[in-house]
């Protein structure tokens, strides 16, 4: 089919909108293919929405190839499932909750966990109707806090969504398997360049979990790799080796100093090297934090924290690690509530004694000598040793990872980049399936319990990482699976004879079956030019001057090269650029 760009709904810009902050969102607002509604809620058009069909296409087809079946369900979903399953209160304010007219309770689907395993509860109930995978690809609404860089971040974004359930772990293993296969063929076939990183499951729950991580400067996510060994991490699901334990015996006792002026880490650095006669570094001072935790019941409790004074406290790792309870830092007026809390003195002393949770860094192990707290203005103990002037209750990953670090497999140094989350696989387990009863009739005709998978493609998400990925100094560039058109015809000059020649070229492509987008505006060739770099589509053929010579100009959007060919080879030359991918 032969689009018109003097028809196409499309409205290019010379200019960058004033509220982007990453290439994607400026080039695909920029060409036209979105338009901001509100925070966080774009609306497709067509140029956007014909590259959100493809890669919708491209995923239905490795679904398809594995044996998956498309459903669709509501986006509009009742409490229930979602209260049985805790997940009504668990995803905080996260949820788009609303009422209907009889006062009900309803919220905009963020996942749908708990409706596929009610689906299949309601469909199946013999062994022999497993295993069974569904998906769908639907709108999904998330109440993002700060919604950003266009359509990588919002609140309504298109997700594809699959569920395995299968008679044993390994069957869930095998769905697992294959999808983990075939997020790779899908992403092969976009282009894209991603990791795979082990992660946690979050509001999820389940146990073994992956992410997928498109490689980008911009990218929201944090992962750490071992170039030695391959392995490869989200922040928030790296494992701190503990060191071994320290014998006790034998150390100095634990005294505490008048330290005036102290209430950071520096500071106290500073008076240590001055005043212990030995080299004191932040590494050797135990920084303690307090959070204020809220249960998902509503209870909420002092949480005291403790990390070697030489990190920062990650709120990512922190936030993973406390789930699903949520956090906020202790404010003025907790410690006004709490006097044994010193600001800037805090020691585990005085959270141990007046029942505070304490969970310190797996660093802190017993032996272990520390310069912190002594709960009194102005005052640090020295020498204070874990497991015997102290007991923790437990250890959090809370602290941050750093380039240098070992690896937990400890085969060498962890390497930090930046990526955008485009697919997360989950071993979900039965969490879903305990919660409803999600049982078969199994071939010794006793019941068996369904176990889950849950796997996730950001699919709207896959247009802005492609245009991130791909674009240059000009414009976007598509890769040939996803364009919104195969060539971009370009008449590139008034006269009559080169207007019936793109004409005539654009016919024959469209009669080989190319989607064809024939720029026949009354534009200068300059305008042309710089849209058809900025519009992106891979093949860009223009009807100049040299028409009148027999001549057309076939320019490739990716490398640049540009190649003179006869009007009668143009279909061949094209037809040969298109096949080639």
């Amino acid at each position: 089919m032969i689009t018109r760009l003097s028809q196409l709904f499309l409205r290019t810009l010379r200019d960058d909108p004033a509220d982007a902050e990453v290439p994607s969102h400026k080039l695909l607002v920029r060409a036209g293919y979105v338009r901001r509604i509100a925070p966080g809620v774009y609306s497709w058009l067509p140029l956007g929405l014909r590259v959100l069909r493809q890669i919708e296409r491209v995923v239905r087809e490795e679904m398809d190839a594995i044996g998956a079946q498309e459903i669709s369900l509501p986006a509009l979903l009742p409490r229930e499932p979602y209260e049985a399953t805790n997940r009504w209160t668990e995803y905080g304010p996260g949820l788009f909750r609303l009422k209907d007219r009889k006062g009900a309770d309803y919220l905009l689907g963020p996942t749908h966990e708990e409706l596929f395993a009610l689906t299949v509860k309601g469909e199946y109930n013999s062994y022999k109707d497993l295993p069974v995978t569904l998906y769908q690809i639907q709108t999904k609404y998330r109440d993002e806090e700060r919604p950003r860089a266009g359509i990588l971040r919002g609140r309504e974004f298109v997700m594809k969504d699959s569920y395995s359930f299968d008679l044993d772990e390994d069957g869930l293993k095998k769905s697992y398997h294959d999808h983990r296969e075939a997020y790779q063929r899908i992403f092969a076939r976009l282009g894209i360049k991603y990791v795979i990183v082990a992660a946690t499951s979050g509001a999820m729950g389940g146990s073994a979990s992956e992410e997928f991580l498109a490689e980008s400067p911009v990218g929201e996510d944090t992962y750490v790799r071992c170039i030695e060994s391959g392995y490869a991490a989200n922040v928030e699901a790296v494992r701190t080796t503990p060191p071994n334990a320290i014998p006790i015996e034998g150390q100095p006792e634990a005294v505490a100093h008048d330290t005036p002026n102290t209430p950071t880490i520096a500071t106290l650095v500073e008076w240590a090297n001055q005043n212990l006669g030995r080299t004191v570094t932040a590494a050797d001072t135990l920084k303690n934090i307090l959070v204020q935790l809220r249960h998902p019941d509503g209870a909420t409790e002092i949480l005291g924290i403790g990390i070697p004074g030489d990190r920062e406290v990650d709120e990512k790792r922190l936030g993973a690690s406390l789930e699903p309870a949520e956090f906020t830092m202790l404010t003025d007026e907790d410690f006004a509530k709490n006097p044994f809390l010193v600001k800037g003195y805090i020691g585990p002393k005085a959270l141990l004694a007046n029942k505070v949770r304490y969970l310190v860094d797996p660093r802190v192990v017993d032996g272990t000598s520390w310069i912190t707290g002594a709960d009194e203005p102005g005052k640090h103990y020295v020498d204070l040793v874990a497991g015997r002037d102290f007991t923790p209750d437990g250890t959090i990953e809370a602290a941050e990872v750093r380039d240098g670090d070992m690896s937990p497999d400890g085969r060498g140094p962890l390497v930090s980049a930046r990526g955008i989350e485009i697919g997360h696989i989950f071993q979900l387990g039965y969490k879903y399936t305990d919660t409803f009863s999600v049982d078969v009739l199994g071939e010794n005709g006793k019941p068996v319990r369904l176990i889950q998978g849950s796997y996730g493609v950001g699919v709207s998400r896959l247009v802005a990482v492609i245009a991130e990925q791909q674009h240059d100094e000009k414009g976007l560039r598509w890769p040939r699976e996803v364009s919104p058109f195969d060539v971009y015809v370009v008449i590139a000059n008034k006269d009559d004879s080169a207007r019936a020649g793109a004409e005539q070229l654009a016919a024959q492509f469209d009669s080989h079956g190319l989607s064809v987008l024939l720029d026949d505006r009354k534009a200068s060739p300059g305008v042309k030019f710089k849209d058809s770099e900025l519009i992106g589509v891979p093949l860009i053929v223009v009807v100049g001057r040299g028409w009148a010579d027999g001549k057309v100009e076939v320019r490739d959007r990716f490398t640049g090269d540009s190649t003179e060919v006869g009007g009668d080879q143009a279909l061949e030359a094209v037809l040969a650029a298109v096949r080639g991918k």
